[in-house]
């Protein structure tokens, strides 16, 4: 094949990537601002077939922070009730997750093989099986319409992928540092504190997010074990306007909005370290 033919070659396959490219981001931008779309319109607005609104409008945006539909009378508690378990779910994940990988990589328990395949094998059953048996053992310890049921539900599913992960970038941390700390009189418990969590630093943000945002986008569980306007989250809240003929849906799309900025800011504040993280587990394994 001639010099010239390759160069066509190149350029139709470069024209065709873009194409696939161009129609993949508009394949992913579109629900989106359907979303904006509806927001930005009045209730009676909402079904038009315009592909941009005629009269724009931030009134549902406005209901919203003023708590001005009784679905969303209590949005903010709600949305600080989301936030609360999040945050302690990525902690508690955390905490779990590197003193497990720790105890695995660094002080080299015999059965540390036996434990991560055990930990893998709870996502062989889908989340959504377990639901009913994770509500009759909530029930029997009193913990239904409690943060905590829903804290344990998390937990229980973001820990086995904290120590997959963290097994995986404690790999590609020398032992000798350990070594040397240890030759230095430092205790397992000061190695893992000053030494092994410092250089664990990017999996800990990539893992912490990863269960933050579980934790945030969690509807079955939430649904199923918090019942009171008090305890529930928004994913919550935002499914009872399925349950009405007369949902408003602008108001529906601003609460959705309005939920998805704070993981959207907490993805792009931590992507880089985020990136360092997996791909450093991945690799170095």
């Amino acid at each position: 094949m001639s010099t010239q033919a390759r160069r066509a070659n190149g350029r139709l396959g470069n024209a065709g990537a873009m194409l696939l490219g161009l129609v993949i981001l508009i394949w992913t931008l579109a629900p989106l601002y359907n979303m904006v779309l509806v927001a930005v319109q009045e209730k009676e607005d909402v079904f038009s077939t315009n592909i941009w609104p005629p009269n724009p409008t931030l009134h549902a945006f406005q209901t919203v922070f003023n708590e001005g539909y009784w679905y969303l009378a209590n949005y903010w508690r709600q949305m600080g009730n989301s936030l609360l378990i999040g945050v302690i779910v990525a902690l508690l994940t955390l905490a779990i997750g590197s003193a497990t990988s720790y105890a695995i990589m660094r002080l080299r328990i015999r059965i540390g093989w036996l434990l991560t395949n055990a930990a893998l094998l709870t996502y062989v059953i889908p989340m959504s099986f377990l639901a009913i048996p994770f509500y009759r053992i909530m029930s029997n310890y009193g913990l239904v319409d409690s943060y905590w049921s829903v804290i344990a539900v998390e937990v229980t599913f973001a820990t086995p992928y904290a120590i997959f992960i963290f097994c995986q970038y404690s790999a590609s941390i020398p032992h000798e540092l350990d070594e040397a700390a240890r030759i230095d009189g430092a205790s397992p418990p000061q190695i893992f504190v000053r030494i092994y969590l410092p250089l664990m630093a990017p999996a800990l943000v990539a893992v912490g997010t990863y269960a933050l945002l579980l934790a945030w986008n969690e509807y079955l569980y939430a649904f199923l074990l918090l019942s009171s306007d008090a305890t529930i989250t928004v994913p919550v809240v935002l499914g009872k306007f399925l349950n009405s003929d007369e949902a408003p849906w602008n108001y529906l799309m601003a609460a959705s909005i309005i939920y998805a900025l704070p993981p959207l800011v907490i993805y792009y504040a931590f992507r880089r370290f985020m990136t360092a993280g997996l791909t450093m587990g991945g690799v170095k394994g």
